[in-house]
């Protein structure tokens, strides 16, 4: 999978959140958009996924190659899974309820049940309580587990451990050692503990006004 920027740009308003953004993000490899609060991180990875229509440029997407011909934008939700604090749970249901109920729509990787998922997720003795009940941290959890879970090749991760503690973070580290090897992962993130993983990094802030920044590369441990 690729997915190709081509002089892309968003603003609102009159004001430039990013412009002048050419870049291609490819399978098994890693990035990182950086910048300070409200710098717009979340902009970007919305944009990215289809969700956020650019002002100006293309957003291409690639099952294979740049060759192949892109796919149409209506398609690209059937590629990617997002975790962000913006988006809600079904509270209503279990979890066990609310992962079924996903599934249905986009399949969970091959092997894996939802009892597994929830396992792993460290949720199982919680699996047929209603999510309104859960903390935030176990709301969390369950984002992760519909993202980490699901068969698609894309992750797009918004400040992935909003709300999580020590174990927590520890967890999202293993999820991310164990189940992204061979996928496209993007973070939006200011902190280091959330994607020191990365390979490449994006510093929003360096597409503000049309000025053309070559990205920083880093390679950290996770």
């Amino acid at each position: 999978m690729q997915i190709i920027l081509e002089n892309a740009g968003k603003r609102f308003n009159r004001d430039w959140i990013f412009r002048s953004l050419n870049y291609t993000f490819s399978s098994g490899q890693a990035y990182a958009i950086t910048g300070n609060n409200g710098s717009g991180k979340s902009t970007l990875l919305l944009s990215l996924s289809g969700a956020t229509a650019l002002n100006e440029g293309r957003n291409l997407w690639h099952l294979q190659k740049e060759a192949t011909p892109p796919l149409p934008e209506e398609q690209l939700h059937r590629y990617l899974t997002v975790v962000a604090p913006y988006l809600e749970l079904i509270e209503e249901m279990t979890a066990m309820e609310f992962l079924k109920f996903h599934s249905a729509f986009k399949p969970l990787l091959p092997g894996i049940s939802i009892e597994q998922v929830l396992e792993e997720v460290q949720l199982k003795t919680a699996a047929d309580k209603q999510i309104r009940y859960y903390s935030s941290g176990m709301k969390q959890r369950i984002k992760l587990a519909q993202a980490f879970f699901t068969d698609v090749p894309v992750l797009l991760l918004d400040e992935p451990c909003t709300n999580l503690d020590t174990a927590g973070f520890d967890l999202y580290k293993t999820l991310i050692s164990r189940y992204t090897t061979d996928r496209l992962v993007i973070v939006s993130s200011n902190d280091p503990q959330e994607y020191g993983f990365c390979h490449h990094r994006i510093d929003i802030r360096d597409y503000k006004t049309g000025k053309k920044s070559k990205p920083v590369t880093a390679f950290h441990g996770i």
